[in-house]
């Protein structure tokens, strides 16, 4: 059953997972199916946004909430009549706000102790997950940023405040200082601006073209399920390519309906070049001295064009 949940949210890790924090410990987390992933890969999942137990009216508004049950929380407090609940609100809204960079000292200080000597994990803030080891006593975040692409030597960034002020190590731990910080700043924002937008827009199709993984039956071979996701992969395509097309047809039939509409609603040449009925009762003499002025109209409208 495991496996099969597993398998169920593999496709989500384009988007990012689901994973909500408890205050109380660097290992506890609200359980989601996305946790089963890596239990199943025995992968320790870690996180710092732990509540200073010497502080205690922080330990008694947090409480044992998780993330979304604190927010829920807060506002349930602020339309309270209680004075004590309002408070409460207040001083869970303040503790968010402050540690806003979802890192503790105390959760760093619990970090270092519980993560093992050489031990390989994925540390979890602001959204991101990071691949986490630790050296010597000391914590350490694989830099995957884009702005050090061209700094060949910078792989580790030690991880000892909250303010992420970290140093830069190559891959023995040697501290390597990047060549240009002002460049590597700006590829640090790029990169989580890009990744901010990428996230939104597999986030987005994902939610208008979901696999119903329920409907895939348990059992099913590695074979089987790559035919269904490529079926899946080619039915997304051949439905963008006819949304394309359709777009496509429709600007043409805009197009040739504007055109269809400017000659029904101003049929200049019809109107102003059309025979009178009365003209067929006029004598001959009259008709021949009615085709000068109307040739002569005709001659000046070709000349001319109608402004809208």
């Amino acid at each position: 059953q495991n496996m099969s949940d597993a398998m169920a949210i593999l496709h989500k890790l384009q988007t990012g997972l689901d994973v909500n924090v408890k205050f109380t410990g660097v290992r506890v987390f609200e359980y989601t199916p996305e946790c089963i992933v890596f239990d199943l890969l025995d992968i320790p999942l870690y996180h710092g946004w732990l509540v200073d137990p010497q502080v205690a009216d922080i330990v008694k508004a947090v409480g044992n909430c998780s993330y979304n049950q604190l927010v829920e929380k807060i506002i349930s407090c602020k339309q309270s009549e209680n004075s004590e609940l309002v408070s409460e609100g207040f001083v869970a809204e303040q503790f968010l706000n402050n540690t806003a960079t979802q890192l503790t000292y105390h959760g760093l200080c619990e970090l270092t102790s519980a993560v093992q000597e050489g031990e390989l994990c994925v540390f979890f803030r602001n959204n991101h997950f990071s691949t986490m080891t630790k050296y010597k006593g000391q914590l350490y975040l694989l830099v995957t940023d884009q702005g050090f692409l061209t700094e060949e030597k910078v792989v580790w960034e030690s991880l000892h405040n909250v303010d992420g002020d970290g140093n830069f190590c190559d891959s023995e731990f040697h501290l390597r200082p990047p060549s240009d910080p002002e460049t590597v700043y700006r590829g640090q924002q790029d990169q989580i601006d890009q990744d901010y937008l990428m996230a939104l827009s597999l986030q987005q199709e994902q939610q208008n073209q979901e696999i119903n993984w329920e409907q895939i039956p348990e059992g099913i071979s590695d074979l089987e399920l790559a035919k269904k996701l490529q079926e899946e992969e080619d039915r997304r395509a051949s439905q963008y390519y006819q949304e394309q097309e359709q777009a496509a047809a429709q600007f043409r039939l805009y197009v040739q309906w504007g055109w269809v509409y400017f000659h029904v609603i101003f049929p200049t040449q019809q109107v102003q070049g059309a025979a009178s009925p009365a003209s067929t009762r006029q004598s001959g003499s009259n008709e021949r001295k009615r085709k000068e002025p109307r040739e002569k109209e005709r001659e000046k409208e070709k000349n001319s064009c109608v402004l809208l």
